[in-house]
């Protein structure tokens, strides 16, 4: 599935089945398929039989057979999309279980029905967003280990507070673990540690707003959480290997 350009959503909606019959078979010669389901039923595609359950998400290609075995009426949001043929692939299994990410992934899709008629660039822009939560569901390729989610909220709580004043401990609680819980998982994870994770990631932020902005370097220190200029100017030095100016002049 590439994701690097958005979809096209062709139909979204709810769809309502197991009424006229408890069996349907059919297949979108062209289009993907997008479910998520409210009900239990058997799905089987091209012969690779699932059960799906009442918060399970379903990503089918173009031109697979799929026959649905019904235990009564059931509905699910469904959308039917292409993808650009553009970009890496990320593989995605054809049936998941969205667990705690059902109410965001509904939320995403019911907004992308409703945007369809009168917003076709906003339904298509909701419907990436969903697959690539979905695409976050997998576990990764090769048999990698996925990223612990502790480190990944205290990596999210880092970015969103890189302007304010980030201590370890603020970022354990955020992340629900203890102070030297969380050191020995950012350790494990990314080989570093959470100060100088956050240290890098102010000057990354840095680099681009005295690059690519016309802040004034004051601004941008304050962007950063540091608001002593020789502070600021001693850590560009140290860390982006030149002064702010010069590093906004393209040193």
């Amino acid at each position: 599935m590439p994701l690097d350009e958005p979809p096209q959503v062709v139909a979204a909606g709810v769809g309502v089945h197991g009424t006229a019959s408890l069996l349907d078979v059919f297949r979108l010669p062209d289009l993907w398929q997008l479910h998520l389901y409210r009900y239990a039923a058997e799905l089987t595609v091209d012969g690779v039989a699932h059960a799906v359950r009442p918060g399970h998400v379903s990503l089918v290609p173009p031109g697979a057979v799929v026959r649905y075995q019904y235990r009564g009426r059931s509905e699910h949001l469904y959308v039917h999309l292409r993808l650009p043929g553009t970009g890496a692939p990320s593989t995605v299994p054809v049936v998941q279980d969205a667990g705690a990410l059902t109410p965001v992934l509904s939320e995403l899709l019911l907004r992308a029905i409703a945007a369809t008629a009168r917003s076709p660039r906003r339904a298509d822009a909701e419907v990436w967003s969903a697959l690539w939560r979905v695409a976050d569901l997998a576990e990764p390729a090769g048999g990698a280990a996925r990223p612990h989610a502790s480190v990944a909220s205290a990596m999210a709580y880092i970015e969103s507070h890189l302007a304010g004043h980030l201590t370890v401990p603020d970022v354990a609680r955020a992340a629900r673990v203890s102070h030297n819980h969380l050191i020995r998982l950012f350790r494990a994870e990314t080989g570093t540690t959470v100060v100088a994770y956050i240290r890098r990631r102010r000057m990354e932020r840095a680099r681009h707003l005295l690059r690519e902005s016309t802040l004034p370097i004051p601004a941008v220190a304050a962007a950063i959480g540091v608001e002593d200029l020789q502070a600021f100017n001693k850590a560009c030095r140290r860390e982006l290997g030149a002064s702010p100016r010069a590093v906004r002049a393209g040193a």
